[in-house]
């Protein structure tokens, strides 16, 4: 079997996959809940770490009750 056989095996099976709109549409729904899911846990990340940038800025502020950092 040559290249261009092989393309059109692949081509006829790609329409007949996308014929089915009911297939087609839970593999579109499979990719947005990932997407989704993916995008939260990103933000949820970003979230825990400006929280624990903030916790250590304010542990080394704990004994300066201005708030700021300075040696004397």
């Amino acid at each position: 079997m040559n290249q261009e056989q092989q393309r059109a095996i692949a081509r006829k099976g790609g329409e007949a996959v996308s014929m089915n709109r009911a297939h087609m549409a839970e593999i579109g729904r499979k990719g947005g809940e990932a997407s989704g899911q993916n995008r939260r846990n990103a933000a949820n990340q970003n979230r825990m770490n400006q929280e624990n940038q903030a916790n250590q800025n304010n542990q080394g502020n704990q004994g300066n009750p201005s708030g700021e950092n300075r040696e004397r």
